[in-house]
């Protein structure tokens, strides 16, 4: 497909953290990321600055850089040492005028909070699972099974198992006490939607763009329980999980299934303010697609869902990462007056 490269030489500054609490294999593999990254920015034409992130002082990484002189690529998933603390960083790169990649502070934060955007979705009309919250195993009023019970404040699927999916109102209680005791924070119960699972990334502002949609397979399981994205099959090369579970990019929907699917991620998309690329989990059930997650700051490794589907699109990973950068640029106050007689991206 043909698109707008937009402009390949503007200023980096590639920030990212690097916890030393980290085991040391986790070290270096995302020091093998960022040399990924920093080396196809280079390659499409970028002047690149590397800052590293080993501690809470984040202001004395920045304040030796102008910040009318850079796009920031925000690649700081976590202030080290400060946990959930994304929205922190995103926070002191706008107090110190930064204009960096990624969705505003205020996003950020409210998802991680999943009542709330489940509650900004269906007030939308966007389909989501039918959900409760619980600070106690409690329950009288939930009767809908199988259910998922996950923690109420987390991402990247942190703390779902194979036991997360319950089928008994006693196991449910059993799990939401496990979330209680283990998270110290309340649990969210949803109905389980035991159907096809895509992975949908999306790009830009103002014009939305829908990347092609990555489907989980989960064919090679039988019991209801196995079907579902556990934090193994994300993170943990060798389990059952991360070996079984098989993916189809581009996934095989009729055009119907297709035009239905990107009305509902764009409308999920916009409803919760996402900026400049995300990525939601979707299931479908009964031709009804029902957003689970919105992640508005998705893994962008050159393995993740989100470059495999930009390599499907025609994006190079360089590219895809270079129109990053574009889209950020549009909000610089100087580097938008060159890209403005570009076409909207």
């Amino acid at each position: 497909m043909s698109f707008n490269r937009g402009r390949t030489d503007l200023p980096v500054l590639l920030l990212h953290n690097i916890d030393p609490s980290w085991d040391p294999s986790d070290i270096d593999l995302a020091y093998q990321e960022v040399t990924r990254l920093e080396s196809v920015l280079h390659t499409e034409g970028h002047p690149v600055n590397n800052v590293p992130v080993h501690d809470s002082d984040l202001r004395s990484r920045l304040i030796c850089h102008e910040p009318d002189e850079h796009i920031v690529f925000n690649w700081c998933e976590d202030i080290p040492g400060v946990p959930h603390s994304e929205a922190l960083a995103a926070g002191m790169l706008e107090e110190m005028h930064f204009t960096y990649s990624g969705s505003t502070p205020e996003v950020l934060h409210s998802c991680w909070d999943k009542q709330g955007v489940k509650r900004l979705l269906e007030m939308a009309g966007v389909p989501t699972p039918p959900w409760r919250m619980y600070d106690s195993p409690a329950i009288n009023d939930w009767h809908c099974f199988p259910a998922i019970v996950k923690p109420s404040r987390e991402h990247c699927s942190y703390g779902l198992t194979t036991d997360a999916v319950v089928m008994s109102k006693e196991e449910l209680k059993e799990r939401i006490a496990y979330i209680l005791d283990v998270f110290r924070q309340p649990a969210i119960v949803e109905d389980f939607i035991d159907g096809r699972e895509l992975h949908v990334s999306l790009w830009g502002n103002g014009r939305i763009e829908m990347l092609p949609p990555a489907e989980m397979d989960f064919t090679a399981f039988d019991d209801v329980r196995d079907r579902l994205c556990t934090y193994d099959s994300k993170f943990k090369p060798g389990s059952t999980h991360y070996v079984k579970i098989g993916l189809q990019l581009p996934a095989l929907l009729n055009e119907t299934e297709y035009e239905q699917l990107k009305h509902t991620s764009i409308l999920a998309y916009k409803t919760t303010g996402c900026r400049d690329y995300a990525r939601l989990d979707i299931r479908i059930r009964d031709g009804v697609f029902y957003v689970l997650d919105v992640n508005p700051n998705s893994d962008i490794t050159a393995d993740a869902s989100m470059a495999c589907a930009a390599e499907v699109a025609g994006y190079s990973y360089g590219e895809m990462i270079s129109r990053i950068v574009n889209l950020a640029a549009r909000r610089h106050p100087v580097f938008k007056k060159l890209t403005s007689s570009k076409k909207a991206i």
